[in-house]
């Protein structure tokens, strides 16, 4: 298989490559951009393996004029870049030792190492500077096709180098996998064997795992399965699916947000245990409060504003298991378009809390009423 795009054909990305092989290197795109181009998705970083050393890597770049960042030199990582775009440029590897998520690697010339080492089948494709996809495990580009998510050798071994691999096992498979194969059974097996190792990962890594999990087209079915998996209960315990499948299918034209579909999960302390920031955490409490509420559409669309009031509406219907009404997001921007009629200066000569309390009477009032009322007959 061939591959072709304006990814391969970029003028820094040929730079680099040319500087690698002009050095008597080996160079090979390798993983996301290798898998997404086999699966004609939009390609975009670019990385590259090599079986030039870090060093080597640094001399041949900086020998083309190309800038050379050692980001990871120890690990065997150079990011080069190349007419404005980095490149991640790694010396093939091999595992010597793991540790979670941590491993002892040593540098290898062979491109079957640097293959056994990953993580799923279909992340261990390479490609050459003409875009001839290299499989070295022979079996990369088979399951790529057919988006089948499945661990490079046993499953339970890939996981004990890397716990983060459960997450990436259920977001590969809501992103990449095809929904009617479903998720491969013996890495679902495996992931719920070794559940009780994430509790080696840090709230940041599981939190940006968590995200783009949420913000897959459907991330109902891996949801599901990691529920049933016992793996939702260790990221987020108290986590309930049932509302998501529904919302999935509510927002349909509407943008797709992972904030959104984690407040209809529900759970105990989101906002520690994803590390969300501040007002990550303010608008989940805000949906949440939503949620559970009655308060109309317009009224949603005020105190929110017209994207999260939306929100709202969406994930309440979701959660309760109603249609969203004809009129219900026309509503939300009408009340995110109102103002309140009534100003301090309306109601001289009160000040102080006799005018906090008076607006705050008059507020409420004017959302009973729909937003509708005007000053005139507020102030009667």
């Amino acid at each position: 298989m061939r591959l072709s795009g304006d990814w391969l054909t970029h003028p820094g990305t040929v730079a680099v490559m040319q500087a690698l092989e002009g050095a008597g290197g080996r160079a090979l795109f390798v993983g996301g951009c290798v898998r997404d181009a086999v699966l004609d998705r939009r390609v975009g970083d670019i990385d590259i393996a090599t079986d030039l050393t870090p060093e080597r890597v640094v001399e041949a770049v900086r020998a083309a004029g190309l800038k050379a960042v050692p980001t990871g030199i120890d690990h065997g990582t150079v990011t080069v870049i190349a007419a404005h775009k980095p490149h991640e440029v790694t010396t093939f590897r091999r595992d010597v030792e793991t540790f979670g998520r941590h491993a002892v690697v040593a540098f290898s010339t062979e491109v079957a190492d640097d293959a056994a080492r990953r993580d799923f089948t279909m992340n261990a494709l390479y490609a050459d500077a003409a875009g001839a996809v290299i499989d070295p495990l022979g079996s990369g580009l088979r399951d790529a096709l057919a988006r089948h998510v499945r661990f490079i050798g046993d499953p339970e071994d890939r996981i004990r180098e890397d716990y983060l691999r459960i997450l990436r096992f259920f977001r590969f498979s809501a992103v990449v996998g095809d929904p009617e194969l479903g998720l491969d059974a013996e890495g679902l097996a495996a992931c719920a064997a070794l559940a009780e190792g994430l509790g080696q990962l840090s709230r940041e890594r599981i939190g940006a795992e968590m995200r783009k999990l949420l913000a897959a087209s459907d991330p109902a079915p891996a949801l599901a399965a990691m529920a049933q998996a016992g793996v939702l209960a260790r990221v987020l315990p108290g986590a309930e699916t049932g509302a998501l499948a529904p919302l999935v299918h509510l927002e349909g034209g509407h943008r797709q947000d992972w904030l959104r579909r984690l407040a209809v999960l529900g759970g105990e302390d989101a906002e520690g245990r994803l590390r969300l920031s501040r007002a990550e955490a303010r608008d989940l409490d805000a949906l949440r409060r939503a949620i559970g509420s009655t308060e109309s559409a317009a009224v949603l669309g005020w105190c929110l504003g017209a994207e999260r009031g939306a929100d709202a509406v969406l994930a309440r219907a979701a959660v309760m298991g109603t249609p969203v009404g004809l009129d219900a997001l026309d509503e939300v921007a009408r009340g995110a378009a109102a103002r309140f009629p009534i100003t301090a200066a309306d109601l001289a000569p009160l000040t102080g809390k006799d005018l906090g309390a008076r607006l705050k009477a008059l507020e409420a009032r004017w959302l009973a009423g729909g937003l509708c009322a005007g000053k005139d007959e507020l102030l009667r």
